[in-house]
């Protein structure tokens, strides 16, 4: 059984109720729930969540160590202005798929730039929730 970890960032524990509009009215512990649902017989997953850079970082790496079989990451803002989170992907070894739950191409100007996609295999946006679970999916059959 492959172990794969997603991992979200500033945010997106606000998902539900910061701007449902754009996002959508389920939370993350919903998407979470529904995950699990889906994949429980074909992976374990593994998710965390925080509004600090460093603590995602931390969480990399610790990933990377445990030589799990992939990331599934949508980086919030962070997407637009870490590099920090950038080369602890790339540092990682492991297959990241990066995943926007709005388009982030049909937003704001300083959205359309990712550090992140670079360190990543594929990239989905756009396609809400669903997102996460195409890129779960996707890891699986690699």
């Amino acid at each position: 059984m492959k172990t794969i970890a997603i991992l979200n960032g500033p945010n997106l524990d606000r998902l539900g109720k910061r701007e449902p509009e754009i996002y959508g009215r389920a939370t993350l512990a919903d998407v979470e729930a529904a995950l699990r649902t889906e994949f429980a017989p074909r992976a374990q997953l593994e998710f965390f969540q925080s509004n600090h850079e460093g603590a995602l970082v931390d969480r990399i790496s610790f990933l990377a160590d445990a030589k799990i079989d992939g990331i599934v990451i949508n980086p919030g803002g962070l997407t637009h202005t870490s590099v920090v989170l950038r080369d602890s992907l790339a540092g990682s070894g492991l297959p990241v798929v990066e995943v926007h739950i709005s388009n982030i191409y049909k937003r704001e100007p300083f959205r359309h730039h990712s550090y992140t996609a670079p360190t990543a295999i594929g990239v989905i946006t756009g396609l809400g929730i669903e997102g996460y679970f195409a890129a779960v999916r996707f890891l699986l059959q690699r």
